[in-house]
């Protein structure tokens, strides 16, 4: 007892210790003292590690072992002395003046004893601390409870049961098992309880865990075996005799006798390694359920904060203030995490108030350092009535999550405060303190005002307000009086965190009962209470439900900051095993997505009204990283190791094997992903090995994902072998087809082959994929589908189905046996339907879950007279649900639409595209679709008019399109009249984009009070849109652009002669795009000062009278690109333009202009000048002078300039980081040739064998990191020319016909990828990897050949 009394002492201390570091006195202390912070985060770390060992150390009865060093040291007394040192020390600070030298000398002198002495007294505690071993078996105990519950599933599914009994197996050990399993699930669920203090052993829970997955792979081997026999035996038994089905059986009654005995020694394995593990827990005993989930999801909702009303009183008048609007301030926003610095600074960025008194927001989230993209987002919102004189009105900028002072790029943020209007505000929520001052370090003549506003821990009502809200959140009429009382006492232990309030109340909603929150209050994960958030995340998961922990965890195999897309995780979840055996697993996953946002460990992220994305705070990726170690890592984050069993990866460029190697002998590897997964990424390359060599050798993958590889054209027929594969993603890969033996992967759940657009067929036997619930071939090549597809009832997800020719096809009526489908579905080749009844049998009336719908007739195919009646009738049977979000009709060919087609009682609509409908005379009326947002119709040749048809009421009160967006019409070739009827109502009132493309004959008039919100116009090839008007003795047409509101104007394809209104086009437009108008004449250069908001110009083959252009006259032009104006001859600078109008330009790009000969005199004066592209401009004589001065330049394009005199390598300037050089007149330099100042570049592209050897001569810059070098034109080049550039990663080397020798001297160690691309002589030596040549090369991990990797 004299021990455990001892212990208990220690105890004690290290708690009065934890109570005074939380107490924001000591905080409040730290600050005032200018100490280190972060010193007091980490002595918590370690104090409550060694409060977890003492409790282990009383709960076991062990001997304390090491303490007595603890008394030598006599290292907690003296942490406390420390404490109050500092506390007494800010007290007398409090007297003397923070900018006298007596404070300045004491302050510097204190900090570095005090600093010392608290380091090294840490120390001291993280080395006593390391003496007492522990290991992951914390982590493993949830992991292992999950798996066993998870087989125990398994086991009670008639399937499995079934499955033993097809293929003979011996029934009765499965109960064996059960057995075995509910003892390990008894045993372990209390133990997983105090996973947090009970440090022990964890190499035999380790060793359970992976028989507990064996079994797994033994259950998946016999649902495989009995699904292989079930299909060969419907295949034989069409034709085989019995002496061949009594052959075909003789391998199975093998199989019988191996599996019974194997299936034996793993319960006997499991039983023995059980019984260690066990010895090591002893008895544990579960009381209670905690783990049942949410009747209700909260959301966050920043509109009910409790306990900040001083806060946002304090701030708001920061921000609507006008004293200091003769300066730019910044607003800080301090505390620790969880303490609701976000929610808080959202609270006011969306308030009324704020938003009327700053013209432009933008909110920034700042993960690692401010970058130059917050000038692009200040670009892109600003407003567009700002005054001239100002580059960015009065803002509002709120840098979010700003990590330390070193994430500010103060340089950016000073040259905004420049040019923005005073009184513009920008808030920073960081958890750093010194992020603020840091500016007037960094630059103390800046007039700016500081401000740092630190938010403290909510008071311990207003943690109760917020608590109580999550817990009743349901059930107001719940009676809570019987509560109430120990809900406060749990409030209490929140300790001020709005995060924990937040979780407990979530916790305490799943059930209301006072022994079910009394046992909450009085659970041992109280032992790590203070104000880190992190043991109330740790809490929140601890009260989820056994699929919820595997499936939160296992989000940990997406890198921080990931954008995570619900379908994608949950179809993940589902192959994994993760997801309950439902009718429906997709929805069942879903709700379990939505749980964890409920609980706030996935965040539902919106700013500003953008469309929500989902994404996990950092605090909660570590911890998801944490119970998922080690069996779930990203292998660009975390080392591997042999325990690993689901990993991903960042996909680069060029993805090597030697990037993989170290994965040999990871045989039990389940996931291997390619990150990110979403769409419109740059296609990347993979080495072929990792396809065709390493990933068969993954035997027990059930993941795999390699989408996005423009190199994989092919998968091997070792695909075929990875039995247990439940999710195949090859989207937006170049395969043409899938081998045969994909049909062997029985498991299969999951195949995904968007964006396959070489892809023209799918294997014949996909029947025998029974289990598949999800076929995305969408955006492929397919033009017709196996007749198996019908097989697969099971399909929850059919992206496409293709009807098949004649009677031997795919029948449209097989649709009808797939009941269960959702999402998106395109029915294509719609013409080979031979009944209409056909159609009607497909039921899709009835599929309620399809949200997307495409129907497609093959565009050109002929309708005879006499079936126009069927195919309309067919298109009237495929009336869809009501439910429906988006439909496309394309390429019908019937003169009337559907009657269901434009139905008010379709209001769930908000896409409509109507296309190539050739023998259509009217179109439906749409009008009445109440949520339609955007309309498109395309190709209906024989429309003439459009009308009352079209809006579907004619009633004065009728509102047609209320919440229409965007409209578009193309190729309406005898479109002519566009009545917009009349009465009260506004056509448009909602309408942001209109476009009309390729209408010859339509004629329109003011349009201006029907689309009176209309912000983007786009006019291409209508000729008859313009309004002709007699001048003297000539014709002139005048378009007609009368709306107020236009923010960006496209005019295209207009050849007549012409000029814009004499009042001009609207002074709110921001973007205007000119193209293949010749005859129209550009505005008058007198008039161009009017335009304050046009930021984007671009002339392409038009204006053929403009002989010059002025830069400056657009006093906020950003880019300009002129192509292809060929009687442009000069760019000049206006007499009267600003410093500030020049300084807008960052971007100039000028192409095809033959007849350009001169820049302006001195240069372009634009110093913040970012982009410069010359090309095809054959009578250039010279670059613009000056170009050294152009220090904002990063990137120049030049080539095609036959005619330029020099290029004056000198004079380029040294900011530059990326150029080309092409084909240009003369290449000089001032001095003796060199690259030296030319220290930024990073990317260098050459082109053209004389550029190549004028450029090369000297020595480059040895900053380069990519060279590209193009047209070569002699057999070999000079290896000097590359040895210095020890930064070389990337060389490619373009059209080189003559190349046959590689440099003697080899090439740049530095180097890991080379690509070759028209190199032909060279091709066949390097393909066949041997050889003198190869030998020079064959260390790089990446080449490339003709676009494909070879290594």
């Amino acid at each position: 007892m004299e021990g455990r009394d001892e212990l208990l002492s220690h105890l004690k201390h290290v708690r009065v210790l934890l109570d005074g570091l939380v107490s924001s006195r000591v905080a409040d202390s730290f600050r005032t003292t200018r100490l280190d912070v972060s010193l007091l985060k980490k002595l918590k770390t370690i104090l409550l590690k060694h409060q977890a060992i003492l409790q282990q150390q009383i709960y076991y009865g062990r001997d304390g072992g090491y303490w007595p060093n603890l008394l030598e040291y006599n290292v907690f007394n003296e942490v406390r002395y420390l404490l109050n040192k500092i506390v007494n020390e800010a007290v007398e600070y409090e007297t003397l003046t923070p900018t006298s030298h007596v404070f300045k000398s004491r302050s510097s002198l204190f900090k570095r004893l005090i600093h010392y002495k608290l380091q090294t007294s840490i120390e001291r505690l993280e080395f006593l601390s390391s003496t007492t071993s522990s290991d992951d078996s914390s982590i493993q105990l949830p992991s292992l409870s999950i798996s066993v519950k998870l087989l125990l599933d398994r086991l009670d599914s008639t399937e499995l049961v079934h499955n033993f009994r097809r293929t003979k197996l011996d029934v009765s050990l499965l109960e064996n098992l059960k057995i075995t399993l509910q003892d390990l699930e008894t045993t372990y669920h209390d133990a997983e309880e105090k996973q947090i203090t009970n440090l022990i052993g964890g190499h035999w829970l380790h060793m359970l865990r992976n028989v507990v997955f064996e079994f797994g792979y033994f259950f998946d081997e016999i649902n495989t075996q009995a699904l292989q026999s079930r299909e060969e035996a419907e295949y034989q038994t069409q034709t085989a005799t019995s002496q061949v089905l009594k052959n075909l059986s003789s391998p199975f009654k093998r199989f019988n006798g191996v599996t019974n005995s194997k299936f034996q020694k793993l319960i006997e394995r499991l039983e023995f390694v059980s019984s260690r593990a066990h010895d090591q827990f002893g008895c544990f005993y579960s009381i209670s359920d905690w783990n049942e989930t949410p009747t209700f999801s909260v959301f966050d909702d920043e509109s009910s904060i409790y306990g900040r009303d001083g806060d946002i009183e304090k701030l708001k008048h920061l921000l609507l203030s006008t004293d200091g609007d003769s300066k730019i301030g910044i607003i800080s926003i301090v505390g620790i995490e969880g303490i609701g610095k976000t929610t808080l600074a959202k609270l006011l960025y969306d308030d009324p108030e704020v938003s009327d008194k700053f013209e432009l927001k933008v909110w920034a989230h700042v993960s690692e350092y401010v970058d130059e993209t917050i000038l692009d987002d200040l670009n892109t919102y600003r407003n567009d009535t700002s005054d001239v004189n100002n580059i960015y009105p009065k803002f509002l900028l709120v840098l979010d999550e700003v990590r330390d002072a070193r994430s500010i790029n103060w340089t950016l943020l000073i040259n905004i405060f420049g040019v923005g209007e005073t009184g513009s505000r920008i808030i920073i929520t960081t958890q750093d303190e010194r992020v603020a001052p840091s500016m007037q370090t960094f630059e103390p003549t800046m007039q700016t005002f500081l401000f740092v506003h630190y938010l403290r821990p909510l008071e311990s009502e207003h943690c109760w307000s917020l608590l109580a809200r999550h817990a009743f959140a349901a059930c107001n009429d719940q009676p809570q009086f019987n509560l109430e009382d120990i809900g406060r006492e749990i409030a209490n232990k929140c300790f001020g965190s709005p995060f924990a309030a937040i979780a407990l109340g979530d916790i305490l909603r799943t059930k209301f009962s006072l022994e079910y929150w009394k046992f909450v209050l009085e659970s041992d994960l109280w032992v790590l209470t203070g104000h880190d958030v992190y043991p109330f995340i740790q809490l929140s998961y601890h009260y989820l439900s056994t699929p919820l922990k595997q499936c939160f965890a296992y989000c940990s195999i997406f890198p921080k900051k990931s954008i995570l897309a619900k379908n994608m995780v949950v179809q993940l979840w589902i192959a994994e095993g993760l997801v309950e055996s439902s009718i429906d697993q997709e929805k069942v996953g879903e709700e379990y997505f939505d749980v964890l946002v409920s609980r706030s460990l996935i965040n539902q992220r919106s700013i500003g009204g953008d469309e929500a994305h989902f994404q996990m705070h950092d605090l909660i990726h570590d911890l998801a990283t944490e119970v998922s170690s080690p069996y779930c890592i990203n292998m660009d984050e975390h080392n591997l190791h042999d325990k690993v069993q689901n990993l991903s990866y960042n996909r680069g460029i060029c993805d090597s094997y030697n990037k993989f190697d170290k994965l040999y002998g990871l045989k039990g590897l389940h996931t291997f992903i390619a990150l990110p997964s979403q769409e419109k990424l740059p296609l990347c390359l993979l080495s072929n090995k990792v396809v065709h060599d390493l990933l068969p050798t993954m035997k027990q993958l059930c993941v795999l994902s390699l989408s996005s590889y423009k190199s994989i054209t092919e998968i091997p027929n070792s695909i075929g072998n990875l039995l247990y594969l439940r999710y195949l993603n090859l989207s937006r890969t170049k395969i043409e087809r899938l081998p045969s033996e994909t049909c062997k992967l029985y498991n299969l759940q999951f195949l995904l082959l968007a964006g396959c657009r070489r892809l023209i067929e799918l294997p014949e036997d996909i029947g025998k994929l029974v289990n598949l619930i999800h076929l995305d071939v969408s955006d492929t090549a397919l033009r017709e589908m196996p007749v198996q597809i019908a097989k697969l009832e099971n399909l929850q997800t059919l992206s496409d189905f293709v009807v098949g020719k004649y009677n031997y096809g795919l029948k449209l009526s097989e649709l009808g046996k797939f009941s269960h489908l959702h999402g998106k579905l395109s029915i294509s080749q719609i013409q080979n339907v031979n009944e209409p009844f056909e159609a009607d049998q497909a039921n899709m009336k009835m599929k309620e879950r399809i949200d997307e719908l495409s129907l497609e007739w093959d565009y050109g195919s002929t309708v005879p007279d006499s079936q126009v009646q069927s195919v309309q009738l067919v298109i009237e049977h495929l009336q869809p649900s009501t439910n429906l979000k988006s439909l496309t009709i394309k390429g019908y060919r019937g003169i009337r639409f559907p009657n269901w087609l434009g139905d008010s009682l379709f209001g769930s609509m908000v896409y409509l595209k109507i296309s190539n409908c050739d023998d259509c005379l009217w179109l439906p009326p749409v009008g009445q679709l109440h949520n339609l947002k955007e309309l498109i119709i395309e190709g209906m040749p024989l429309v003439e008019s459009i009308g009352i048809e079209f809006y579907g009421n004619d009633g004065s009160s009728f509102q047609p399109f209320p919440s229409l967006e965007t409209l578009h019409f193309e190729d309406m070739q005898e479109w002519e009249e566009w009545n917009l009827i009349g009465g009260t109502a506004t056509q448009f009132p909602s309408l942001k984009t209109l476009s009309l493309s390729k209408c010859p004959k339509l004629r329109v008039g003011n349009i201006a009070d029907k689309l009176s919100s209309l912000n983007e116009l786009k006019l291409r090839e209508c000729p008859l849109l313009v309004q002709s008007m007699p001048l003297s003795d000539r014709v002139f047409r005048q378009l007609m652009f009368p709306l107020n509101s236009l923010r960006q104007l496209t005019i295209d394809g207009f050849r007549s002669p012409m000029f814009f209104p004499t009042d001009g086009l609207p002074k709110t437009l921001k973007f205007l795009i000119i193209s293949n108008c010749e005859n129209l004449e550009f505005l008058p250069n007198e008039y161009l000062h009017n335009y304050t908001s046009l930021e984007e110009l671009k002339i392409s083959y038009s204006c053929n009278s403009m002989i010059s252009f002025t830069l400056g006259a657009l006093p906020v032009l950003r880019s300009l690109f002129i192509e292809g104006c060929i009687n442009l001859k000069s760019i000049l600078i206006a007499e009267d333009a600003s410093e500030k109008s020049l300084s807008f330009l960052r971007s100039i790009k000028i192409w095809d202009c033959n007849q350009l000969d001169s820049f302006p005199p001195g240069g372009l004066a634009t110093p913040n000048l970012a982009y410069i592209a010359l090309w095809k401009c054959e009578k250039l004589h010279s670059l613009p002078e000056a170009m050294n001065s152009l220090t904002g330049l990063q990137e120049m394009e030049i080539d095609n300039l036959p005619n330029l005199q020099s290029l004056v390598i000198d004079d380029l300037p040294s900011s530059l980081q990326e150029l080309t050089v092409g084909s240009v007149g003369g290449i000089m330099w001032n001095t003796e040739p060199t690259w030296e100042h030319l220290t930024c570049l990073s990317v260098l592209r050459i082109n053209g064998n004389d550029t190549v050897n004028a450029l090369m001569v000297p020595l480059l810059p040895s900053s380069l990191v990519t060279l590209c070098i193009c047209g070569l034109g002699d057999t070999s080049f000079n290896g000097k020319w590359l040895q210095h550039l020890t930064s070389l990663q990337n060389l490619e080397i373009v059209n080189a016909p003559k190349l046959k020798l590689l440099p003697k001297e080899g090439l740049p160690s530095s180097l890991s990828v080379l690509s070759m691309t028209r190199c032909p002589l060279l091709e066949a030596s390097l393909r066949r990897k041997q050889g003198k040549e190869w030998r020079k090369i064959a260390q790089i991990p990446a080449i490339i050949i003709d676009d494909e990797m070879i290594t």
